[in-house]
């Protein structure tokens, strides 16, 4: 098959990482595989050009560069007839629709990845993109979600139901993997103290991801453990990060969080952690990190939320979103959990290696295709 991607970028983030990880094993599976975005400079460029995907850059120069971009997306479809076009997210799902030609042989694939967003949070543009993008479904032949709860959420939505199927996402496992040594150098960059229980938190500064949640669990954990050390790795919009840490301020933890920003070793972070947490208020699906952290041998606290129960199983605490208490209460009970099960942590890894791996997600990727060329 030849296979067209559409995304906004590369850049860091479990989505982008997700499409260059599908279109890596698609590739290696001898498909003619290329990837059309708006910007460049993310960090999964080199390895997909390593093995032979194409990326292509429709140049587009900011926000407001609305037009030419389009017209080289619309002529890139019409020069390319790809066998699949593969949009991943909201805009780019209803930008597809709209652009692709009626009537061609190339057949019009939705990614969806989230569930239940909440657009009152952000912009005027999430506001109408998802409706948009609704109505325009209609258009795809195709509708792949990575996790059941964004089937579900899709159906509400006005999706047709029987173009839904639903492949989770793939980890790394080759690249997602314990390893001591990028433990040890990362926490001693971090300046934590040996023995200092670490809690950790893999998430863009967003208000899905409600790192108040987070904050006020943390600061009443620190009467079960005052030494232990929090750490939130991802970037975001000044001001909402501003918010944020303005309020862990508030709740006493100014010297006891480290605000690491965006890192692109995202193994040895994971690695750094004893525990890796979600506090996500709304909007996930299949979220990447706790499917990382697991990878790297690291249990997970979650809030329910999506598909994380089932993705957990009995290896992970899942609790209520939004109720700080209890979250606080999942990481007491994992702590205690690391200490007495002497095997969790091959255990989580093993449930990532069996359960949801590339190879798997490729291969159900390449079935699905091949039923609608």
């Amino acid at each position: 098959m030849k296979i067209l991607f559409f995304i906004r970028s590369l850049e860091l983030g479990g989505s982008q990482r997700q499409l260059a990880a599908l279109a890596g094993g698609l590739a290696g599976r001898g498909h003619q595989v290329a990837v059309a975005m708006f910007y460049d400079g993310g960090p999964n460029e080199d390895t997909l050009t390593s093995i032979g995907v194409r990326l292509i850059y429709l140049q587009k120069s900011s926000r407001w560069d609305v037009f030419s971009p389009l017209l080289r997306l619309s002529s890139l479809i019409r020069a390319e007839r790809p066998d699949v076009l593969y949009a991943f997210l909201p805009t780019q799902n209803a930008l597809a629709a709209f652009l692709a030609p009626f009537g061609a042989k190339t057949r019009l694939v939705f990614g969806v990845r989230a569930a239940g967003m909440q657009a009152e949070h952000y912009d005027a543009l999430s506001a109408v993109i998802y409706p948009i993008e609704a109505t325009l479904s209609r258009r795809a032949d195709l509708i792949i979600a990575n996790a059941e709860a964004g089937r579900i959420d899709a159906v509400k939505r006005g999706m047709p139901a029987d173009r839904i199927v639903v492949i989770p996402n793939g980890i790394d496992t080759g690249i997602f993997r314990p390893d001591p040594e990028e433990r040890k150098a990362l926490r001693r960059q971090w300046n934590i103290e040996e023995g200092s229980f670490v809690i950790g938190f893999v998430a863009r500064l967003d208000p899905m991801k409600d790192h108040k949640n987070f904050l006020n669990a943390a600061a009443k954990f620190m009467q079960y453990d005052p030494s232990a050390r929090y750490v939130c790795v991802g970037g975001g919009q000044k001001e909402y990060r501003e918010s944020i840490m303005a309020h862990a301020w508030s709740v006493g933890l100014d010297d006891r969080i480290i605000w690491a920003g965006e890192i692109r070793n995202a193994r040895a972070v994971y690695n750094a952690f004893d525990i890796a947490t979600l506090s996500s208020a709304f909007g996930e699906a299949f979220p990447n990190a706790i499917g990382e952290a697991m990878a790297c041998g690291v249990p997970v606290v979650a809030t329910d939320i999506g598909d994380v129960a089932s993705i957990l199983g009995k290896l992970g605490e899942v609790v209520p979103p939004a109720e700080p208490d209890l979250l606080c209460a999942g990481w007491v009970k994992m702590r205690q959990r690391v200490k007495d099960e002497a095997t969790i942590r091959s255990a989580v890894r093993q449930r990532i290696v069996e359960n949801y791996n590339i190879t798997t997600m490729a291969a159900r990727t390449e079935q699905e295709l091949t039923k609608i060329i």
